[in-house]
């Protein structure tokens, strides 16, 4: 019987085309594990360039940085087995990953994960299962492989796989039909709502199907819209749980292979949903401005539930030093909403400023005068208000380089309950794929041990204090009905008549897919933002503006 070996995932937080950070990443890991005993260390998909690199792959520079990148993972590979996750010439030989600097065009690629010891490749296994929907685009960038992988690590035939290809059961067969004794997958799984559960109870599935244990090393961090939540974890033959990572954070796993199966003694507990969320919601905010060089934020505080919550993501994300929240009220801007966002900011100790925007407002109403002479007052003027807003943001951001952040959530992105170049006004959106539901129990959850935005903030009305007297309900049915109608129309693709069907009124239905069909130019001008749900406004929603389609 083979001796014991120590497997470890190393959960990174990889920079987008930053090679060399992610090297030096890889690199520690290695010393670290080689001082620690351990034998095998994996690290997630692609995490030598990051994911997703997009059209980077496509620069013919990318060819001679990897070249780079293989020389330095060769070298870091000793007293230990390397497995590490990188794009591959479709064309390369086993025993050699460099590119001929004579090739005219650039080669295509795998999506692979290569494996070093010693100085030497022992191995390259290219992904099977490309996934192309929702927010993933691969066969635009990569070749599928075609051959499973088996190899010999220390007496233990070792099976590999890379994220899709353990949701497709005949790739799994085939793998396991080599007689393995464990599977590795490397996989870069961006977070939604409830999709660790299904990773590991997918993951639980094959392990005790196939009677093998799986590893599965997560990627971890923010990326543009895409937020991986890391979690790596393991299951042994039964299918059992025995081992789980940090939520959100770089973190190390430990397994120990023995006798055929893993053991492990490193469980950390699963965190609540809620608190999965905001988690989210932190790390797209602190590795969007740590990855684009921005340091410090500013944003419009309202008095309002939506603009509280995001200034407590704020501050979590980038301390409190580093958020700038700025109150600009109007004629119709009520004395506690004032109060109440004064409050929160110095609760969080953050910056805070009073900004007027009543002289503004009337100079523009006056330069307007004779283009509305003979229409009456409508949403114009209340757009005006937020677009004066906006103004001032962005000169304020302008002037200090401070990151705007809209404060909007994906309730009123749907149905347009926005305002183009005013509270839509900002480099990232953070509640732009949190439905309104979801932001009170939000801000509940962020008040769970103390207060930290205003319980007056949170039971109040919602309204956009841009006319007297108003409240959201005045052109929105209740956010509880609204976001249903909205997760079924946009979430599931449901017609219409199907929404009907289920019991809602046929009226507020076919207002409300008729105000989400006729705001698509607005959403494609919207800042980017985390997506968190099975279906964001971003890269797994592309619909034509101008489109004749009405089912």
């Amino acid at each position: 019987m083979s001796e014991p070996i120590v497997i470890r995932i190393a959960q990174i937080n990889a920079v987008v085309g930053d090679i060399s950070a992610n090297l030096k990443s890889i690199e520690s890991a290695c010393e670290k594990a080689r001082t620690d005993g351990v034998d095998v260390l994996l690290t997630p998909e692609l995490s030598v360039i990051g994911y997703p690199p997009e059209d980077l792959l496509l620069r013919p520079a990318l060819h001679q940085k990897l070249n780079w990148a293989y020389n330095s993972l060769l070298a870091m590979s000793y007293g230990l087995v390397l497995c590490v996750g990188l794009p591959t010439v479709v064309s390369v030989a086993k025993s050699d990953l460099r590119i001929d600097n004579e090739t005219a065009d650039p080669p295509r690629l795998h999506n692979s994960v290569a494996l070093f010891s010693n100085g030497e490749l022992l191995t390259v296994y290219n992904k099977q299962s490309l996934p192309n929907y929702q927010v993933f685009d691969e066969r635009r960038y990569f070749a599928p492989g075609n051959v499973p992988c088996e190899i010999d690590i220390r007496g233990y035939k070792v099976g590999i796989l890379i994220c899709e290809d353990v949701w497709v059961p005949d790739i799994i067969a085939k793998t396991c039909e080599q007689n393995i004794d464990i599977i590795l997958v490397a996989n870069a799984s961006p977070f939604s709502e409830d999709k660790s559960d299904k990773r590991r109870k997918h993951i639980a599935e094959q392990s005790k199907s196939n009677f093998v244990p799986i590893i599965y090393a997560n990627l971890v961090g923010g990326q543009d819209e895409l937020i991986f939540d890391g979690g790596s974890f393991a299951t042994n033959k039964q299918g059992d749980l025995i081992a789980q990572a940090s939520w959100f954070e770089e973190d190390t796993l430990d397994l120990r292979l023995e006798g055929g199966d893993l053991t492990s003694f490193d469980l950390k507990p699963r965190p609540s949903r809620d608190a999965l969320l905001y988690s989210a919601l932190v790390t797209g905010v602190r590795d969007y401005f740590a990855k684009t060089g921005f340091k410090k934020a500013v944003l419009g505080l309202s008095g309002g539930i939506d603009s509280a919550l995001t200034l407590a993501i704020a501050v979590d994300a980038l301390g409190p030093e580093n958020v700038h929240a700025v109150m600009m009220p109007y004629i119709y801007t009520s004395d506690i909403s004032v109060v109440d966002a004064e409050r929160q900011a110095t609760m969080l100790s953050c910056q805070f400023s009073v900004v007027s925007i009543e002289s503004t407002v009337t100079e523009f109403l006056n330069n307007l005068n004779p283009f509305f002479q003979g229409y009456p007052v409508d949403t114009t003027e209340e757009n005006l208000q937020s677009r004066c807003r906006g103004v001032m943001l962005m000169a304020i951001s302008n002037k200090t380089g401070a990151l705007v952040l809209a404060t909007g959530n994906k309730s009123e992105m749907s149905v347009g309950y926005a305002t183009l170049y005013g509270d839509m006004a900002g480099g990232y959106s953070v509640l732009k794929d949190v439905w309104k539901t979801r932001v009170y129990e939000l801000a509940k959850f962020v008040n769970r041990d103390t207060e930290i935005i205003p319980e007056r903030v949170i039971n109040r009305a919602p309204t956009a204090e841009l006319a007297p007297g108003q409240v959201d309900s005045d052109a929105l049915p209740p956010y509880d009905i609204l976001d249903e109608i909205l997760t079924n129309y946009i979430h599931y693709d449901l017609s219409r008549d199907e929404i009907i069907a289920q019991g809602f009124d046929a009226n507020i239905v076919k207002r409300v897919c008729y105000l989400v069909d006729i705001n698509e130019y607005k959403r494609r001008q919207a800042a980017v933002g985390p997506r968190l749900t099975v279906r964001g406004f971003g890269r797994d929603r592309r619909y034509p503006i101008a489109n004749g389609w009405n089912i």
